[in-house]
């Protein structure tokens, strides 16, 4: 492309500080340097984690920075050492590399890649270790000042720079409007009841939360052959997209007296086998696993939080439930994203449902107020899409 090797000057969504509104801005993206790609993107979508790094994490060091983690382009150009990718694939970034080399990425085991551990295991209760970028890695520049891209991806730009054990790329078929998706939220939730839990035909299951993590971890569920989803949230408006994912019953915590874990147990004459929370609240992680049955019950974390420690009673786990989390849903993302894209591609995973708004980069202030009323308020849960305008 004309674009290759030059620095490219498009529009992004730039954090200032913590606590303020997005500013579109005119920046500069660095061609590719060593094993990195330049993609041009094509679609994005806010998750609760740009949100929550905005308005709760805070972190000191963790501005300016370029938002958004979950998206989907095409590549522009590629950098020395790149033979994967070239221009013009369809690609979607992931948060979580699989550098194929470490002995994360060689146990089956886990989808964890020691390129990300370091910092997720040394996060501890700022959290946001897992976002900082050296001043090498720096290929955001805007008022000569320099960028953080969140996540390392920072999809909110026309263009954006990943490394290429953070990428993957996807049919050429693929439609990049939806398919996105699988590079957060869905995969998060789906992989959760899939990979995690490891739902079983016939099993009964109950999902706290019906976001898009929650809407996924129903749909994963389903397609595990679970007989009975129990959907519980306090917004009775998200039961419709639940059941057409395949929730077959709906709970709303706020109706009843006694606590949550206790109706799910009379509900299920002893507890459910399986459970999902995708809250990220502490309470409900502790509700989500006393709902389980003794003996055998599985209850996945999959909701995002690291302001609070979580507890339960010991004699919980000992009565024989397992407490186990999940990032990205246990998906390898580069071996595995592929495969979810050519699910949807055959019908098998439904992503129009996620999807409500189309908006572009100049409007992303007002999806983010809707984002957290929705989030927060009476609204149905909505996905934003983001195309850029150029």
């Amino acid at each position: 492309m004309a674009t290759a090797g030059k620095v490219i000057k498009c529009k992004a969504a730039v954090a200032w500080e913590a606590d303020s509104p997005l500013v579109i801005e005119e920046i500069e993206v660095a061609p590719p340097q060593k094993n990195e790609i330049r993609l041009k993107v094509i679609a994005a979508s806010i998750c609760l984690s740009d949100v929550y790094h905005m308005y709760k994490g805070k972190p000191k060091d963790g501005f300016p920075v370029v938002m958004g983690h979950e998206g989907a382009g095409i590549v522009e150009s590629v950098g020395p050492g790149v033979t994967e990718f070239k221009p013009g694939d369809k690609v979607i970034p992931l948060y979580l590399s699989q550098c194929r080399d470490c002995k994360f990425c060689k146990n089956p085991k886990t989808n964890m890649c020691e390129k990300d551990c370091e910092s997720l295991m040394t996060s501890g209760r700022s959290g946001n270790q897992m976002f900082k970028q050296s001043p090498s890695e720096i290929r955001f520049t805007c008022r000569s000042k320099p960028l953080l891209q969140f996540m390392r991806t920072g999809i909110f730009s026309e263009y954006t720079i990943k490394n290429k054990i953070a990428l993957v790329k996807v049919h050429d078929d693929a439609q990049l409007d939806r398919v996105f998706l699988f590079g957060c939220g869905v995969s998060t939730g789906y992989g959760a009841a899939i990979n995690n839990a490891k739902v079983e035909p016939g099993s009964v299951c109950a999902v706290f939360g019906l976001g898009a993590v929650g809407l996924s971890a129903v749909m994963g569920c389903k397609h595990a052959g679970a007989s009975r989803i129990i959907a519980v949230d306090i917004n009775e408006e998200r039961f419709e997209k639940a059941k057409i994912l395949g929730a077959t019953d709906f709970v709303n915590p706020k109706l009843h007296q006694k606590p949550i874990s206790e109706v799910l147990i009379e509900m299920t004459n002893g507890g459910v086998d399986y459970s999902v929370e995708c809250v990220g609240q502490v309470d409900v992680m502790r509700s989500a696993l006393e709902s389980c049955i003794k003996g055998w019950g599985v209850s996945v974390i999959a909701g995002w939080t690291d302001l609070y420690d979580f507890s339960a009673r010991p004699i919980q786990l000992i009565a024989g439930r397992t407490w186990k989390g999940t990032s990205f849903g246990g998906f390898k993302g580069k071996d595995d994203v592929p495969k979810l894209v050519l699910d949807h591609m055959a019908g098998r995973i439904n992503l129009d449902v996620f999807v409500t708004h189309n908006m572009n980069l100049d409007q992303i202030n007002e999806a983010i107020k809707m984002m957290m009323a929705g989030a927060q308020t009476k609204s149905v849960y909505t996905v934003y899409i983001y195309i850029p305008n150029t």
